[in-house]
């Protein structure tokens, strides 16, 4: 479904039209563009970009036969037109142009007019949890909410599955045009390195960006730390943001506030608001007290205020999530007692994330979550562990093929230290094999139970279902389960085949076959 669009603006034309094309094409009007040959609609200007194995301009045939207007490549991407017709256009860093092309085109963000108010998270972990938390929270006060993110892409009511955390940037602009002429007052959206460095929200200047935390991850992309953080850092700019709110809980984040380029509002969420790195933040969180699975505490201003909030999720980062949810909404704009209205009434960060600390039973507790990197595995696990001096923590987990490698030995070294019985199996191998994985987290989890004198029992347990089944067969009722590293998924990637292999309907199953009880899947699924 495509919002309407319009002819690309005069200020456009300095992009040099190929050898035989006027000028004049320009004035064609489209009916959208894309970076995919297949997705062509008759009428879309094709955007033809070197890719990781081929350049798109190879498939400018194809998508002139399914009806493109016109072609804009690179000078590279001119060697492979052989037989193309259509208008050619050529610029030397055509990425750069996608989104403000896409933001033309489909007239996604008016200077002026009305269009909804826009709120971008980033971050290593938390940014899904984050943003189920805003649209919610938005949603409680009246608003009506479009998302896009990891799970699900929402424009008001209806649900469309998401494949990328952030979408390329023609589909980004096309879902805020469609949005925008269906009213949406208020639109929320993962933001990802990846993201950022393909430049897929180029174009876009959120109302409020967020930040969650920065811990080892796609150090495959990076390369090193200092580079993702330079990746998340984009985000921060006058170009992509008009204000921030930046949870300042280590160095990364103080450092991130610091880098910043647009107004900042600090958060301090790990009780820690007078010293260290979160000292004399803008907003901080105290009080932090059980509320069943999860907790309730109070959000301190800087002008004195103070809300009342709470989740149901289990784990205090689910705290940080929610508290900086509470800040994005309040810095754009929203008064302080009005929220507090919304938190009272609505209880918005009860709202479920799919495989996001997801309950699935709950004698033993069952639960999925995505945690795939090792400072969200570390947090889980701490998260997950029972009262009594009797309730063990079993986890299930892998690690992802074709990503960064240092992280495997890291992650089995940390489940050694945070569970009592450790299942190691696959997560997604991708291209690798996936024994070679596993190998790699068990050589830190085994490491770390004899250099620590640990007292866990390590199994590998293969295929994924499998170790599930094997986590439920030696649970007690007073134990809890974890199905750490896929979350929401709902396929597995073997050597280039997807296997349909949901965490949730196996765990699900595995309870019901050792007579446990499995809670509803009743809206559930992703």
């Amino acid at each position: 479904m495509r919002a309407a669009v319009q002819a690309l603006p005069a200020g456009l034309r300095d992009i040099a039209p190929a050898a035989g094309t006027a000028e004049s094409a320009w004035e064609t009007a489209l009916s959208g563009l894309t970076i995919n040959s297949r997705e062509v609609l008759p009428g879309d200007l094709y955007v033809a970009v070197a890719g990781a194995r081929h350049h798109g301009a190879r498939f400018a045939a194809a998508a002139q036969a399914s009806g493109a207007a016109a072609v804009l490549t690179d000078a590279a991407g001119l060697q492979h037109l052989d037989g193309v017709r259509i208008p050619v256009f050529v610029a030397g860093e055509v990425r750069r142009l996608v989104g403000p092309l896409a933001a033309a085109v489909f007239n996604s963000v008016p200077a002026d007019g009305p269009r909804p108010a826009l709120f971008g998270i980033t971050g290593t972990n938390g940014k899904t949890t984050t943003s189920y938390f805003v649209n919610s929270l938005l949603q409680a006060l009246g608003r009506t909410t479009g998302l896009i993110g990891t799970i699900e892409i929402l424009a008001g009511g209806e649900a469309i599955p998401s494949v990328l955390t952030t979408p390329e940037s023609p589909q980004v602009h096309g879902l805020l045009a469609l949005m925008r002429e269906r009213g949406l007052d208020a639109a929320t959206m993962e933001v990802s390195s990846h993201a950022l460095t393909y430049r897929r929200v180029d174009g876009v200047r959120f109302d409020v960006a967020g930040f969650t935390n920065l811990t080892q991850d796609h150090l495959d992309l990076h390369g090193t730390m200092e580079e993702y953080f330079a990746a998340k850092a984009a985000l921060f700019q006058p170009d992509r943001a008009r204000r921030a709110v930046i949870t300042v809980d280590d160095e990364w984040g103080a450092r991130m506030a610091a880098r910043a380029g647009v107004p900042v509002l600090t958060l301090a969420t790990d009780g820690a608001a007078g010293d260290g790195p979160a000292g004399g933040a803008d907003w901080s969180v105290t009080g932090i007290e059980p509320r069943g699975l999860g907790h309730r505490f109070i959000l301190s201003g800087p002008a004195g205020e103070r809300l009342r909030v709470s989740t149901a999720l289990p784990g205090t980062f689910n705290v940080s999530n929610a508290a900086l949810a509470t800040v994005m909404v309040l810095a754009s704009g929203v008064p302080a007692d009005a929220v507090q209205h919304a938190l009272d009434a609505a209880d918005p960060f009860t709202v479920e994330v799919p495989g996001r600390m997801q309950l699935i039973g709950e004698a033993p507790a069952a639960i999925v979550d995505f945690a795939h990197n090792p400072d969200a595995l570390s947090r889980t696990l701490a998260s997950v562990r029972g009262p009594g001096s009797d309730a063990r923590v079993i986890v299930v987990f892998g690690a992802t093929g074709e990503r960064d490698q240092t992280k495997r030995p890291l992650m089995g070294a940390i489940a050694a230290r945070g569970a009592d019985i450790v299942l190691v199996t696959d997560d997604d191998p991708h291209g690798e094999d996936a024994a070679a994985i596993r190998a790699d987290v068990l050589r830190g989890a085994d490491a770390a139970r004899t250099a620590e004198g640990l007292a866990c029992m390590i199994e590998e347990v293969a295929p994924r279902a499998a170790a599930i089944d094997r986590a439920v067969e030696l649970a007690r009722p007073q134990d809890t389960v974890l199905v750490a590293g896929r979350g929401h998924e709902v396929w597995q990637e073997v050597m280039g085949e997807n296997l349909a292999l949901d965490d949730r309907v196996e765990l699900r199953r595995a309870l019901t076959r050792y007579g446990f009880t499995a809670l509803s899947s009743d809206g559930v699924e992703s």
